[in-house]
Order: structure tokens, then sequence, then C-alpha cells
């Protein structure tokens, strides 16, 4: 997910972050986040189709005969 941002970058949203909410704020935003990711991870799972059913075999396998 954060694939894109560096260490630079990660550190300067943590000092951003803590000018703006303060260091009493901090733990619970980042519970709030952690909470709302994982949600969504969740939610994401609901949709996609599990590596072990015949709907993904039959994606896996129609990709593989079209690219040769």
């Amino acid at each position: 997910m954060l694939s894109g941002i560096g260490s630079t970058g990660v550190l300067l949203i943590v000092l951003v972050a803590l000018l703006l909410f303060g260091p009493s704020k901090l733990p619970e935003l980042g519970r709030a986040f952690g909470k709302t990711l994982r949600e969504f991870k969740n939610g994401a799972k609901e949709w996609m189709p599990d590596e072990e059913s015949p709907q993904h075999k039959e994606i896996v396998d129609g990709k593989a005969r079209n690219d040769g």
C-alpha cells in the first residue's frame, strides 16, 4: 500500500500529523486508521474469489489461454 512512499515520506507524514493533532490524539487516530484499513481489507476479501474456488481457477486459466 505504501510502496511508493519512502522512509522520509513516512517520517514527514508522521511529523505533520503530530503538528496538526498533537501527541495525545495520535494513538487514537492510529487505532481508527488501523480499524478502517482492516475493515476495508475484509470487505475486499468478500468481493475477491478465493484462490481455491472454481471462479478463481477459471479466471487464471482464461488468462493463461489468452496469453499464449
